[in-house]
């Protein structure tokens, strides 16, 4: 029964910090943008490359055939 002396006090200074911090993030805009991560995560980086006429990661423009075509 003793311990609950230091519990208790202990289990409210968390969820007062835990309170604290989510309360921070509302107020900095953490929870603005929901769908745009969902979205982010759906997309390439080639694809994007594409969008824009840029060649690929690898250094191969777009119009190059790729290897075992049989056009040299």
């Amino acid at each position: 029964m003793s311990s609950l002396i230091f519990l208790v006090p202990l289990a409210l200074l968390l969820g007062g910090v835990s309170l604290a911090a989510f309360l921070w993030s509302l107020r900095t805009g953490q929870y603005d943008d929901l769908e745009g991560a969902a979205e982010r995560i759906l997309l390439d980086e080639e694809d994007d490359s594409i969008v824009h006429g840029s060649s690929s990661s690898t250094g191969r423009a777009k119009d190059h055939q790729p290897e075992g075509s049989g056009q040299n």
